[in-house]
């Protein structure tokens, strides 16, 4: 079999831009990402907080329509699909774990999780042994007539999760999805988790700011400001991500440097190309940028350019870029 047969999941070029009437302007939330994923496959995203991370999961997922690019799910490109279609290709598919529950809250814990069969027309009483059972394993056995309202955040978070589970989906996207519970229970789903990743070849794309979450995945993708900028491989550390990191090149040409990275190379400038080969690229600084460092300790200063837009600060101290709201880091000078 191919390797585009085993695909389960393939984005290409895709944007998203939150159209606003403020003075702020447009804000561009996915810039040109394009990944793809293998049936039975674990991801994480990891990235700070207004990367895109969930955008990206509601573009997968079919929830939201990215405002350029395209979207594969199983093979079968969603753009081009009625409403219906696209419903029925998701319930067959794909599962969503979001870190708030949104649970029905006129429906008891074990209705709850029951209600994705019944919607697929599968009675009550087959839907809700399966719901029972799922319950059960996540230590929810004696909550199952609790209604949300009732219920913990922890213990929410475990009934939506087995809602997700109880399709015995493909693909699993999950932002945040033991950001809820306490570490025994995170445990449990963790290994819940792996049972159906190695299993039954569920697929999962995880957001997470969770080492333990993260280190589950086979590989972990690095996104900042919309822009996939690195892979990491197993056990990645996400508390410290300047080890071990491979940069992305993007099908523009486009490579954003990690803070840390641009740190270490002295900040942003303009470089040369000495030494260009297959698959090998050298880069050093034009020589009238070199700066000078002394022996002593470094000093930190504000960047004069911004690293997402290329805005020019000049003498300005602001902190956040006018043009695209980007957070103005520090640099050694």
């Amino acid at each position: 079999m191919s390797e585009k047969l085993n695909e389960i999941l393939r984005a290409n070029s895709i944007y998203h831009i939150y159209e606003s009437n403020a003075e702020d302007g447009n804000v561009v939330a996915l810039r040109g990402l394009s990944v793809s994923m293998h049936e039975g496959e674990a991801v994480a995203v990891v990235g700070p907080s207004g990367s895109g991370k969930s955008t990206l999961l509601k573009c997968l997922g079919g929830l939201m329509k990215p405002s350029a690019g395209s979207v594969e799910l199983a093979g079968t490109r969603m753009t081009r699909l009625t409403g219906k279609q696209l419903v029925k290709l998701r319930q067959e598919t794909v599962s969503f774990i979001f870190q708030d529950a949104n649970l029905l809250p006129h429906l008891n814990a074990l209705d709850n999780v029951a209600q994705p069969l019944i919607h697929q027309g599968i009675l009550a009483r087959t839907a809700r042994p399966k719901a029972q059972s799922l319950l059960d394993k996540l230590g929810m056995g004696e909550r199952s007539y609790g209604m949300p309202d009732q219920l913990s955040g922890g213990e929410q978070q475990r009934v939506a999760i087995a809602r997700a589970l109880i399709t015995n989906p493909r693909l699993i996207l999950a932002d945040e999805p033991t950001g809820a519970l306490d570490p025994i229970t995170s445990r449990e789903v963790l290994q819940l988790f792996k049972e159906l990743h190695e299993e039954s070849d569920v697929a999962f794309l995880l957001v997470t700011h969770n080492r333990e979450v993260a280190s589950f995945c086979e590989r972990s993708l690095e996104l900042r400001e919309g822009r996939f900028i690195a892979q990491h491989g197993t056990n990645v550390d996400i508390g410290d991500l300047s080890d071990s990191r491979e940069l992305i090149i993007d099908d523009t040409g486009t490579v954003t440097l990690p803070p840390d990275v641009l740190l270490n190379l002295g900040g942003p400038g303009r470089f040369e190309m000495s030494d260009i080969n297959r698959d090998v690229l050298h880069l050093e600084r034009v020589e009238d940028e070199k700066i000078s460092v002394s022996t002593g300790k470094d000093t930190m200063v504000l960047s004069s350019h911004c690293l997402a837009c290329k805005y020019d600060y000049a003498e300005s101290d602001i902190q956040l870029c006018p043009e695209c709201g980007s957070t103005r880091p520090m640099i050694n000078y």
